[in-house]
């Protein structure tokens, strides 16, 4: 199953294509889109938008893994992860993919087996799963760790689906 998952985010949204062959993860592609603070709002979602929708008309992921909101100090950075949350979901409606969210402590415990790891204990974790160096932004590093969290928690999901 290929899984794109979505850390988003107002300037940077990181995005990370993930695939499990034979019980191995395997990165397929990771980046991030990144969007000037200088722009109008309207003008960095639709950059947003549009990067994602390239992404997943390129590779067609089965599934989109998105991190789930969580508080904020600020009221503003909230909103603003709210809105680029937002253009995530539309390129997934759009694309008529199924989405699952993650929160922070879900993908953290997922990956490094604690749900208090740094960015850098992701960072290394991911590289070990993926088996392979991964030298990315951190933003695509989480969005390939979200997308790890699904493909580890998909049988539990596809298991929920068989109950109804």
């Amino acid at each position: 199953m290929l899984v794109l998952g979505i850390d988003p985010g107002s300037t940077v949204t990181g995005y990370g294509l993930v695939d499990r062959h034979r019980g191995r993860y395997q990165m397929v592609t990771a980046g991030v889109i990144k969007t000037s603070s200088k722009d109008p709002v309207p003008h960095r979602l639709r950059e947003i938008h549009e990067g994602l929708v390239a992404v997943l008309t390129v590779h067609r992921p089965q599934a989109i893994a998105i991190e789930a909101i969580f508080r904020h100090k600020s009221s503003e950075s909230a909103l603003k992860l709210g809105q680029a949350r937002g253009v995530a979901l539309l390129a997934a409606a759009q694309a008529n993919l199924p989405v699952f969210e993650y929160n922070a402590m879900t993908i953290k415990k997922s990956v490094t087996g604690t749900g208090r790891a740094d960015k850098k204990q992701i960072a290394r974790v991911v590289s070990m799963l993926l088996g392979q160096e991964v030298d990315l932004p951190h933003d695509a590093t989480d969005a390939l760790a979200i997308g790890i969290t699904h493909l580890a928690h998909a049988r539990h999901h596809a298991s929920l689906r068989g109950l109804k």
